[in-house]
């Protein structure tokens, strides 16, 4: 039975992330999320980053605005002329799992790598005897199935590059 590169991500480091808006050098829009802008310009500078429609580097970051939470917000009225509207970028499902496949590589790149012994430090972070972290490595399908069955969140990588 073949074995499976899997990751398992702590949530912590899921949930703690900014969105920006990116765009490649073939004009693919899309949204990257990182820890901070600083890890974003980091993982670029090393080529990390990639367009998840044409996998072409050289992403660069678009102008947006940031979403500002106030007590009160007076409306603003409408102006007397209508304004173009935008046409809003089609998001497809091959777009979407595109996207996926690249974050959950980038997920498994980032996480420690404790090979064949990943079923086993998965459940000692689960039922917490070990520190919690991010681990990536190999398991049998058997081995992910009893994994989830436990209620341990694990995920298969899609292949594109040797993380090991």
């Amino acid at each position: 039975m073949g074995e499976t590169l899997v990751v398992s991500v702590t949530l912590q480091r899921v949930f703690n992330v900014i969105v920006l808006d990116l765009c490649c050098p073939n004009s693919h829009r899309f949204e990257g999320w990182f820890a901070s802008a600083a890890d974003f310009d980091n993982q670029n500078a090393r080529g990390l980053v990639s367009c998840p429609i044409c996998n072409t580097d050289g992403v660069r970051r678009l102008p947006s605005a940031p979403h500002l939470h106030t007590r009160e917000i007076e409306p603003v009225p409408a102006p007397d002329i209508a304004a173009p509207a935008l046409k809003k970028p089609t998001v497809t499902l091959q777009t979407l799992a595109a996207q996926l496949a690249v974050t959950l590589r980038h997920l498994a790149h980032e996480a420690e790598d404790v090979g064949k012994r990943f079923p086993e430090e998965a459940r000692r972070i689960h039922y917490e005897e070990s520190d919690a972290r991010s681990i990536r490595g190999k398991a049998s399908k058997d081995d992910i199935e009893r994994l989830l069955e436990e209620g341990i969140a694990v995920l298969p990588v899609p292949s594109a590059g040797d993380l090991h």
